[in-house]
């Protein structure tokens, strides 16, 4: 921890500025981590004896992260094992997190056989571990298990955030969260949306810029302010004129950007990184103050249908180009890998944004990316053939249970994956999942 505090009034890890509008909305706004919610050594909350609240540990959360399609294999998959494999172009913007990342290939989703086309029933295995029904799986996704065991002593048990507004196909590739047998929980693609819920607002006056949600909660702030030490003064007006940018950016966005294409729309044009960054800030906002432990985060949809006009390509959408039947010039052979390895490359970049916006956020003796694990998976492993075995995924975050900086060809299934990273190192006890029937020693220190 860079600065400790001794002998000072701590302030409860659950603080809250509080206010409202005009119009009766209530606003709340959550406090970052602050140096007086911790002990002297940074490594717990304090003791707060006045209220009754015994010193906790700092809590864990975790992040199951998707992107739609599958992956071109050779520009993805490195060819070496161990910490001294060389990063991949797919991988290369995970440059300077390397040592926090550890990149999986051999994963079988074992539960992907079964009625589908190809992309559903994927989802499933992958997702629950379970069949596809023709509606949906049979059961719950990773991180509602996950959610069930350490959700729910926050506001939120889990928050389903989504980047592309895709309305194409069914149930199944539109959702990667479920609470049961079909029962989908549908992602917030909306930046508003998610901000509302965050912060508590029932009015959209601050979207067109007439005003900021900050204004009903500055009294409180202010009060709060002269309580708290020089250091925690400074990272409350960091926190604050960060929500403030978030405003300005959402308010920004191009009139329409939240209309939702129809299922038939051939394809959209929306400027998607502008969007995914805002999404992974309110997400990072959201474990910050403490509002949720569980997050999963659809990038894109499973067999997603986005054009890429920021990369340059708007002839073809991401579908047609995995698939090397001559379905759009340039969608096959040495060329369509080319532009899959650049559409699955922006993904990366996307994961690594959300990676640095963790690691920015000081808390306890580290930050937040610290006590943050994320898997990072996709329906399939080579995208054409729609295949099944030998899955590439990512387990990223801080933790000294996790064995990071390497690349592991491993023996084992999705559900293997999931249960090792939730028992031993996010700490949820879940015991099993539907595929899984071993942990995964590769993975832990």
């Amino acid at each position: 921890m860079s600065q400790v505090i001794t002998n000072r009034v701590r302030t409860s890890r659950r603080s809250m500025l509080k206010g409202m509008t005009v119009a009766g909305a209530r606003i709340a706004v959550g406090l970052p981590p602050l140096i007086s919610m911790f002990n002297s050594a940074g490594t717990a909350y304090a003791a707060m004896p006045e209220a009754g609240t015994p010193a906790k540990p700092i809590e864990t959360r975790f992040v199951l992260w998707f992107n739609g399609n599958g992956i071109p294999e050779r520009y993805w998959i490195p060819s070496e094992e161990g910490h001294d494999y060389e990063l991949t172009p797919c991988l290369a913007p995970l440059a300077a997190w390397r040592k926090d990342v550890h990149v999986l290939s051999g994963v079988d989703n074992a539960a992907a056989a079964g009625k589908g086309n190809g992309h559903t029933n994927s989802m499933s295995g992958l997702m629950t571990g379970t069949d596809f029904t023709g509606r949906g799986p049979s059961g719950p996704s990773i991180d509602q298990i996950i959610a069930g065991k350490i959700g729910g002593d926050s506001r939120f048990r889990s928050l389903q955030i989504g980047v592309a507004q895709e309305s194409f196909g069914e149930s199944m590739q539109r959702n990667m969260s479920w609470a049961g047998y079909e029962r989908a929980l549908p992602p917030e693609m909306i930046p508003h949306r998610l901000f509302d819920r965050l912060f508590g607002a029932q009015e959209e006056g601050w979207v067109n810029r007439k005003k900021s949600i900050l204004d009903t909660v500055m009294a409180d702030a202010s009060a709060l302010q002269k309580k708290l030490p020089t250091e925690d003064k400074s990272r409350v007006d960091e926190h604050l004129s960060g929500i403030r940018d978030l405003e300005r950016s959402i308010a920004g966005l191009p009139p329409g950007y939240d209309r939702v294409a129809p299922p038939d729309f051939d394809g959209d044009m929306k400027d998607w990184p502008r969007i995914a960054k805002l999404q992974s800030d309110l997400l990072v906002q959201a474990f910050a103050t403490r509002q949720t432990r569980v997050a999963s985060y659809m990038l894109t949809k499973c067999q997603s249908i986005t054009r890429f006009p920021w990369l340059g390509y708007t002839s073809a959408r991401h579908h047609d180009y995995t698939h090397a039947e001559g379905k759009v010039q340039g969608a096959d052979g040495v060329e369509g890998q080319r532009v899959l390895r650049d559409i699955c490359r922006w993904h990366v970049e996307e994961f690594a944004y959300f990676v640095s916006k963790l690691e920015s956020v000081p808390e306890g003796d580290g930050n937040l990316f610290d006590h943050t694990t994320a898997i990072y998976a996709h329906e399939h492993a080579e995208a054409n053939p729609h295949k099944n075995s030998g899955l590439a995924m990512i387990v990223a975050g801080g933790s000294p249970k996790l064995a990071r900086g390497s690349h592991t060809r491993v023996t084992g299934t999705v559900g293997d994956v999931y249960v090792t990273v939730a028992d031993e190192v996010v700490g949820a006890g879940i015991g099993k999942f539907p595929t899984a029937s071993k942990k995964l020693g590769a993975l832990l220190t």
